[in-house]
């Protein structure tokens, strides 16, 4: 059993824990403004806004939404965006004036995105509906939209208070607690965690696969918690990269960037840091920034606790260094000076996952190298060091004749992959180039077409 508001109206229904929302939506509640696109969260057509206890207004895709996942929590969808008697919201009255609607398909994913941001007060209109694609190719239209709806006042029908219903039971496995996660992962070390469902949503809807015992992430509070402290920021594992993003704006803003172009808002909405991390892709966009930072992973079984450094917990390909019952319970990165650079190379700017990621964290001192951090995502099985490069690096002048020899060392580092987003020539290029934007980029060489054209 599920409970949730939907729309307003509190809906409690029997479901299967890998039920999805919009399967929910469209098949049992006949709420077929929200449509399936690409059913593994890509393209937006389905996002719907959730609200938790925060208050706060989330696009979220309900496509890789499972039904436990919506436990205490209220659901928007196109359906419920104008008001009780029909009063339209001011982004849909936007879209209407600027002819914003086009063939129609993708319009109510765009809508309930933008009726998000509205409500939030983001006018970053681009990145808000970078996760929407408008398969018309007419954008300009609903940006101007977005534009005009910006004055007008959040309405008031789109308030949600999920007090009532804050706490009632449910029959999922939705721990409360690191403490109540760790105690019934100990004794089912076979399950499945579910944080966001980003990856394990398309195991279901793409891969058909049966999950048999899972838990649901999203009500352990203390694992969404963000410490700050005069030695380092702890982030919970649970926390999403919205979070994160956030978190880094002022310390690494590098690492902020990145995680803008992380998915999209409706992905960062709800996919979580730990989930980036115990996955072990080799093309995880977090991972490189953390092992240049020096980040401590800590992991949990039961009342068990360890530390690591976060690049000794990735082994090989598919493999992590982590016990059956054990999970990440939080990833610190050590307070320090700014110095880091990262740079995500992809096909598509917005929304598309890494050829090549790499993180530099050098530190110079009178002229010449004192430390040198590098790391790289898609040049290897795993997120990896390149320590022959760093070693190129210490104790070297900070000069050209410098950087051209740690370009060298890049092919003793990595032996990268041919696959169908790049080349191992392409990827090792690559990597060189970056080594060369991170010593010219400080210097205000413009490296980057974007800040020419700004």
């Amino acid at each position: 059993m599920v409970t949730f508001l939907l729309n307003g109206e509190i809906v409690q229904s029997r479901v299967e824990p890998t039920d999805t929302l919009l399967d929910f939506l469209r098949d049992r509640m006949g709420l077929t403004g929200t449509k399936e696109g690409c059913n593994e969260g890509d393209c937006g057509a389905c996002s719907v806004i959730v609200t938790g206890e925060d208050g706060v207004a989330r696009a979220m895709n309900a496509c890789i939404l499972f039904m436990p996942q919506l436990q205490g929590r209220a659901v928007r969808t196109v359906e419920g965006i104008a008001g009780p008697t029909g009063d339209l919201h001011p982004v849909q009255q936007a879209m209407v004036d600027h002819h914003g609607s086009q063939c129609g398909f993708c319009t109510p994913g765009i809508i309930t995105s933008l009726a998000a941001a509205h409500k939030n007060g983001e006018t970053d209109h681009k990145d808000q509906l970078a996760g929407n694609l408008c398969r018309c190719t007419g954008y300009v239209p609903i940006l101007r939209a977005a534009k005009a709806a910006e004055v007008a006042k959040a309405p008031t029908w789109m308030a949600e208070d999920v007090s009532a219903i804050d706490g009632l039971p449910s029959e999922f496995t939705l721990p409360e607690s690191a403490d109540e996660l760790a105690a019934w992962y100990r004794e089912h070390p076979d399950a499945t965690l579910i944080g966001g469902a980003t990856d394990v949503g398309l195991w279901v809807t793409k891969q058909l696969r049966d999950l048999n015992k899972v838990a649901f992430l999203g009500r352990c509070a203390d694992l969404q918690q963000i410490e700050l402290s005069e030695s380092g920021i702890r982030i919970g594992a649970a926390c999403t990269i919205t979070q994160v993003l956030e978190a880094m704006r002022e310390p690494h803003p590098f690492f902020a960037e990145m995680l803008r172009r992380y998915g999209s808002v409706q992905v960062r909405n709800a996919a979580t840091i730990g989930g980036n991390i115990a996955n072990g892709s080799p093309i995880g966009d977090s991972p490189p920034a953390l092992i240049a930072l020096g980040a401590e992973l800590h992991l949990r079984k039961g009342g068990d606790r360890r530390s690591m450094p976060i690049e000794d917990f990735f082994i090989e390909y598919g493999q992590q260094d982590r016990a059956p019952g054990e999970f990440v319970e939080a990833v610190t990165i050590p307070r320090q000076p700014d110095t880091l650079r990262c740079y995500k190379i992809s096909k598509r700017f917005d929304q598309d996952i890494s050829a090549v990621c790499g993180c530099f964290n050098i530190v110079v001192d009178g002229g010449k190298v004192a430390s040198a951090r590098i790391a790289f995502g898609g040049m290897a099985g795993t997120p990896k060091r390149a320590s022959h490069v760093e070693a190129a690096l210490e104790g070297q002048p900070w000069a050209q004749a410098t950087i051209d020899a740690a370009k060298a060392a890049f092919a003793q580092d990595f032996t990268p992959m041919n696959d169908m987003r790049a080349s191992a020539q392409y990827r090792l290029a690559v990597a060189q180039g970056l080594m060369q934007r991170c010593f010219e980029e400080p210097q205000g060489v413009a490296t980057n077409v974007l800040e020419v054209r700004a």
